[in-house]
């Protein structure tokens, strides 16, 4: 691992990686749905901010659901990658998770998921897996509880 988390750039992500809560992962699989964040990526309508991106969400029974950015004249409107994905996936019957890639043209760094994808993503789970990638293919791996730590959940509604 480098100073960014990266868990072997190549592409190959194992149970070995610190940053998992549980086992990752098939290696196979990981590759597949980081490619298909990619594909997802070019379908993205952001001809304002020109930044694309695309998300592989993995449901629990094996089916992966595409999303990408939509974009907006009205700004608050749009919707991100992520979002569209687990609306789509919800819409489908889908509520139960375990992976999602996330991918953009950004080489320089990781990007992750902002606030609200953030918590939209924790309606359904805080433990998932979650690829942040590159377009190299490089990802690392991280889970919802490490990128919203002491988060709001459904059950939190049963404490008043």
């Amino acid at each position: 691992m480098d100073g960014n988390n990266t868990c072997h750039e190549d592409g190959d992500i194992t149970s070995q990686c610190p940053l998992a809560s549980a086992p990752s992962l098939h290696p196979k699989l990981v590759q597949r749905l980081v490619a298909q964040s990619h594909e997802a990526k070019q379908r993205a309508h952001c001809p304002y901010s020109k930044f694309r991106v695309g998300a592989a969400l993995l449901t629990m029974d094996g089916k992966v659901i595409l999303g990408c950015n939509v974009e907006n004249a009205c700004y608050a409107l749009g919707i991100c990658a992520e979002r569209t994905a687990i609306q789509k996936a919800v819409s489908e019957g889908h509520k139960e998770f375990r992976a999602i890639a996330v991918a953009s043209d950004v080489e320089a760094e990781f990007i992750t998921p902002c606030g609200a994808c953030r918590q939209v993503m924790r309606e359904f789970g805080a433990e998932w897996d979650i690829y942040l990638t590159k377009p190299s293919g490089a990802h690392i791996l991280t889970t919802l509880s490490q990128l919203l730590p002491m988060s709001f959940g459904p059950e939190d509604l049963n404490k008043v």
